[in-house]
Parts: structure tokens; C-alpha cells; sequence
């Protein structure tokens, strides 16, 4: 297997991994599945307080769409891996890196703002595997 083919691959299944994550917290986000995201997010907003049933609402609809948008976004991710960027199309290298350092610095400079560096550590993470195969496959696209 090429290079390129292994982080063309890589891309895919990371796109599948983020469109899989998106999908289980838009549905699943109120559940003890996503406890450890809530004892990790909650108390940089209520410290040692209990979330009142408003803000848990609140809280469970505002990680449902964005639970819908990381879903959207790794469909996007697929897409492009599996089409254009496996077609060596400039446009897709760009894409992916350009929207990778957009999402990438709003996402985690709020997160840094708001004291939740778990989210911050996340994004790093995902910047880390999702910026790897533009990181190796550069040279394929000039």
C-alpha cells in the first residue's frame, strides 16, 4: 500500500469515527454514555453545583445540534477522503486544511476562554489525527 493510500485511508476513518461521535451525541448525549464529558465540561460553568433541570435542557439540546453538526462535518470529512482528495484535487487538501485551522483555533481559543480544556485537549486530539494525512500527503497536492 502507497503512502497516500494509507492516510487516504486514515482520513476516511477518522471522517467515520467523527460522523459515528457526532451521531451518539446527538442522541445519547443526555445519558451516563456522555458522564464523562459532563463531569469534565460542567464545572467550568457551575463549579461544584448541580445543574439545574433548565440548564441540563438547555445543555442536552445545545450538544444534540452540536452533536448534528460533528456529524455533518465528518460525512464532509468522508466525502472529501474518499473523492477529491483521493483524486489528488488540490481544492480537497485546501478544504481540509483550511477548515481544520478554522474550527481548530475558534474551537479551542473559546475553550481556552471558558476554562474548558478538556474540550481543548479533545480538539487537539482530533486536529492531530484529522491533520496528519494533510501533514503526509502535502507533497501529492502541489
Amino acid at each position: 500500500m502507497s503512502s497516500f493510500l494509507f492516510w487516504q485511508r486514515w482520513l476516511f476513518v477518522v471522517g467515520a469515527m467523527v460522523t459515528a461521535f457526532g451521531v451518539a451525541m446527538a442522541l445519547f448525549n443526555g445519558t451516563p454514555l456522555f458522564d464523562l464529558f459532563n463531569r469534565q465540561i460542567d464545572p467550568a460553568f457551575w463549579g461544584a453545583h448541580a445543574v439545574g433541570d433548565t440548564a441540563r435542557q438547555f445543555q442536552q439540546w445545545i450538544y444534540g445540534v452540536w452533536g448534528a453538526t460533528i456529524a455533518g462535518w465528518g460525512v464532509f470529512v468522508i466525502y472529501i477522503a474518499r473523492y477529491p482528495f483521493n483524486q489528488k484535487e488540490r481544492w480537497a487538501w485546501n478544504c481540509l486544511v483550511w477548515g481544520l485551522a478554522v474550527w481548530f483555533l475558534l474551537d479551542t481559543g473559546l475553550s481556552l476562554f471558558y476554562t474548558v480544556y478538556f474540550n481543548a485537549v479533545f480538539n487537539t486530539v482530533l486536529l492531530i489525527l484529522a491533520g496528519l494525512p494533510a501533514v503526509f500527503t502535502r507533497k501529492e497536492f502541489i
